[in-house]
């Protein structure tokens, strides 16, 4: 990991969010670059650079400008999965209409949505070779868009912790880590869900505040992220299985 010196703090992120009963504390550090380079691209991504791709990606999707969502999944799927372009738009594409498929409500298709994002863990899983179940992890996935409707839906302000521990399930299997190690991502991203409901439920202005605490609180989700993935290990799946192409 390297000494001190060679760590680049993210806590200046941190600092830009306001008090929040959904918060945590925790100081999050990026491992130094040489570090990252052995790793697969999607254990050594950019936090600054993916949280704010998803963050312009959220704006879009609330707005229901899918063109936007597109470019900024382009970007995200690019940048996280170190994809082909053949692959980065096809994946971007499935994450699209598994994306259009859920946002109606009440009348959306969760299982359609679930088939698109099984097809899009499929090709993540045959690429790198990881040892996860693509159906497992597209089931992980629709579930916690399902806890977060169901949180947008309550009339409580403080929704508990079921949409991280939905988030902590899903990064656990696809990465093959603890759910405890990738608490802290799953936490800080749940955060930036509350920030985008506020902003949703204020009429989604393009120039509220409330986007810049949301990105601030994505970049700390993958750098905590980052943290518990950035290493070739994958202690929880079977590494007999490893070698599949």
């Amino acid at each position: 990991m390297g000494s001190e010196s060679n760590v680049v703090s993210i806590a200046e992120w941190s600092a830009r969010r306001p008090p929040a009963e959904h918060s945590t504390s925790v100081v999050l550090r990026l491992p130094v670059a040489q570090h990252r380079s052995a790793a697969a691209p999607h254990r050594s991504f950019d936090p600054r650079l993916v949280g704010a791709l998803e963050c312009a990606a959220w704006v879009a999707y609330y707005r229901r400008d899918w063109l936007a969502f597109l470019r900024s999944g382009l970007r995200v799927s690019r940048h996280v999965f170190g994809l082909s372009w053949k692959a980065t738009i096809q994946c971007s594409w499935l994450i699209l209409r598994a994306s259009q498929l859920w946002a109606p409500f009440p009348d959306n298709d969760p299982e359609r949505s679930r088939r698109m994002m099984e097809r899009f863990y499929r090709i993540v899983q045959r690429l790198y070779a990881e040892p996860f179940d693509p159906a497992t992890a597209a089931r992980l996935e629709v579930q916690w868009w399902r806890v977060h409707r169901d949180n947008q839906c309550s009339s409580s302000k403080s929704h508990g912790p079921a949409l991280a521990d939905a988030l902590a399930r899903l990064y656990s299997h696809v990465y093959g880590v603890p759910e405890q190690s990738v608490r802290p991502a799953a936490e800080q991203r749940a955060l930036a869900m509350h920030y985008s409901d506020q902003w949703v439920r204020e009429g989604c202005q393009p120039d509220s505040t409330l986007i810049d605490h949301e990105r601030a609180a994505l970049v700390c989700s993958y750098a905590a992220l980052l943290t518990a993935v950035d290493s070739p290990q994958r202690p929880l799946h079977s590494r007999s299985r490893r070698g599949r192409a």
